[in-house]
């Protein structure tokens, strides 16, 4: 979800030590679990009592509370004491304590941009090449993520800051398996696939998609998931990355056609409930209603993972509603299986053994398969054993990272705030308006070189 709609409702600075915490699954009791790599672990670290870590982070409540189920293995395995904290407005306080000059130990981010700009100040310490290396054999698109990790240092030098941890998918396409049955549609492989879908449920006298914008001052930001998604399903990774970037324009060619796209299912009347006008007009938490009325209002619906939160009460996912990876073209197959979607970066604020011991305890399959089989958490570990998913949507979710080819963050995300959170979201609500793609993005890339 956007920068805006992740913000959380806690007032107060939560902070709290991992140690109280029981170990939620008791060390080799259940198969599912690599407990070797947490015996081993434990072999090669134990011993480090009386050192400390301390962790600021994103999480929260339930989050906050899985992650120290988390971090309670780690204090077992070492004997290190952490002390984890948190804040509503995270991102100005990581700010804060590390311009005063006392930062915690270790960093966890969401903002790729806020990131960089640390890492550019020297606020963050290179995390080696050893780092770079584990993640290309050990993540699934490797590079997509050592690329999302690598960041300019204070002279401009590129190294690895991060270290991804917790990763969410957006490019989902959710559906009812139900109303698919008794229609005799199956589900697309290909975009040529879903575009024919589409054709065909309208030809039935059906409407094929539910797409709604609303979302008050954010109107427009789930659009800019779907260009996104169509973007890295049209051009090279490396495209989408100048895109963001704004080293090629935002009136490129290359951009046109994935806004186009995209107006090809969101603006024709026949494809979307209640038409065209109802696009912006839907609030996006509503948009999904349409899949569970009967008859069906719609039958397709673009959104990332959390959009079960606004399924109506009682919906089970896996079987009332389920979901599939939004497709590639089958005409440029040499694009591969992209991914779009978000996640958090661990990095290294202060330099201290304990620290570097949290990094090498991610490295554990334990390390993820203790979260996995909670909730809320996905991994492109190809080692953390697909079994330990807590329920089949997340292995599924799970499977479709483990099949990237390339995984990129949300674009939007990436801009600038008055671009990504400013006039690519009002500038969508535009094109469904009826602007052209080409008017719609001179007008963002006006704002852009507005920019200082």
């Amino acid at each position: 979800m956007k920068r805006l709609l992740l913000t959380a409702a806690a007032t107060a600075l939560l902070a709290g030590s991992a140690g109280a915490a029981e170990l939620k699954f008791k060390p080799g009791e259940d198969t599912k679990f690599n407990w070797a790599s947490f015996e081993e672990f434990k072999k090669a670290h134990g011993g480090s009592s009386g050192q400390s870590v301390t962790i600021f982070g994103p999480w929260r409540g339930e989050d906050q509370a899985l992650f120290e189920s988390i971090l309670a293995y780690f204090e077992d395995a070492t004997g290190i004491d952490v002390k984890y904290s948190s804040s509503e407005n995270y991102e100005q306080q990581i700010v804060i304590d590390t311009q005063a000059g006392s930062p915690p130990d270790i960093a966890i981010l969401p903002q790729p941009g806020l990131i960089a700009d640390l890492a550019s100040k020297g606020h963050l310490v290179p995390l080696g090449d050893d780092v770079k290396t584990w993640l290309l054999e050990n993540y699934a698109a490797g590079q997509s993520w050592v690329d999302l990790a690598t960041y300019k240092g204070k002279d401009g030098t590129p190294a690895v800051y991060g270290f991804p941890y917790k990763i969410d998918v957006k490019s989902l396409v959710w559906y009812v398996p139900e109303n698919f049955e008794d229609a005799g549609y199956e589900v697309p492989k290909t975009m040529e696939e879903l575009k024919a879908l589409t054709e065909k449920i309208t030809a039935d006298g059906g409407t094929p998609w539910c797409i709604g914008l609303g979302s008050g001052g954010a109107t427009g930001w789930p659009a800019t998931d779907w260009v996104e998604d169509l973007m890295l399903r049209t051009q090279p990774a490396d495209v989408y990355d100048k895109w963001v970037s704004n080293e090629i324009k935002f009136d490129d060619p290359a951009v046109l056609g994935a806004i186009d796209e995209f107006g090809w299912f969101a603006k024709n009347d026949k494809f979307v409930d209640g038409g065209v006008a109802a696009v912006s007009s839907t609030d996006f938490r509503d948009s999904p209603k349409g899949l569970f009325a009967s008859p069906p209002k719609c039958y397709l619906h673009h959104q990332a993972s959390f959009i079960p939160s606004f399924f109506p009460e009682g919906t089970v996912v896996g079987e009332d509603a389920d979901f599939f990876y939004m497709p590639p073209y089958e005409s440029k197959a040499d694009l591969g299986n992209p991914v779009l979607g978000a996640g958090t970066l661990a990095m290294l604020t202060k330099d201290t053994p304990a620290a570097r011991v949290f990094f090498e305890f991610l490295k554990t399959p334990i390390a993820h398969e203790l979260w996995m089989a909670q909730s809320s958490f996905l991994t492109p570990y190809k080692a953390a054993n697909k079994e330990a998913y807590a329920n089949a949507p997340m292995a599924k979710q799970g499977e479709i990272l483990l099949n990237a080819t390339t995984f990129r963050f949300d674009g939007s995300d990436l801009m600038p705030g008055k671009i990504g959170a400013g006039a690519f979201w009002t500038g969508m609500v535009d094109f469904t308006g009826g602007k052209s793609s080409a008017d719609v993005a001179a007008g963002v890339q006006k704002v852009w070189d507005s920019l200082k």
